[in-house]
């Protein structure tokens, strides 16, 4: 794998930008990706709690879990 092909790598070129994650427990919160360790411990600013596309509630800068994510997608 050269540098460009790791999954951190990834995620990385997505800090600063909006992303999607969803959760384990079914709920989905997108924000902008502000930071993320190893772990995937992983801090949004401007996140909001989304349900059917729609905006639950705003939750401002938000730390997430990484074993509580499934998946971290661009909005």
């Amino acid at each position: 794998m050269t540098e460009s092909e790791r999954p951190l790598d990834a995620l990385n070129a997505a800090r600063g930008k909006r992303v999607i994650v969803e959760l384990k427990n079914n709920k989905q919160i997108a924000g902008k990706l502000k930071a993320f360790d190893i772990h995937i411990n992983t801090v949004l600013d401007e996140a909001e709690e989304r349900a059917d596309g729609e905006v639950k509630r705003k939750l401002g800068t938000v730390f997430i879990r990484g074993d509580t994510i499934i998946i971290i997608s661009p909005e």
